[in-house]
């Protein structure tokens, strides 16, 4: 059964006093802890972190693949003067 998204958020006391518990559910849901009222922190299970964090390739490899490759694009350089950056 699903988790609602209200059952997915903890304040950080619940957090603290269920901690297993959020452990266990983030296993399927991201779990939210709030501090004040306001969302903290996300708690996911290491393989969904993993997933996220994983590389995709390299920095060249996604330059390679943009839709912009090949477009004719106005990269020539702004030549201002310098500013007066005094203190």
């Amino acid at each position: 059964m699903p988790l609602k998204r209200e059952d997915a958020t903890w304040t950080v006391a619940n957090a603290k006093a269920k901690l297993s518990e959020v452990i266990q559910q983030a296993q399927s849901t991201p779990q939210t802890i709030t501090r004040n009222g306001k969302p903290s922190v996300v708690v996911v299970s290491a393989e969904e972190w993993e997933r996220k964090t994983a590389r995709r390739g390299s920095l060249a490899q996604f330059l390679m693949d943009s839709p912009l490759r090949g477009a004719d694009l106005d990269l020539e350089r702004q030549h201002d003067d310098v500013r007066d950056i005094s203190l």
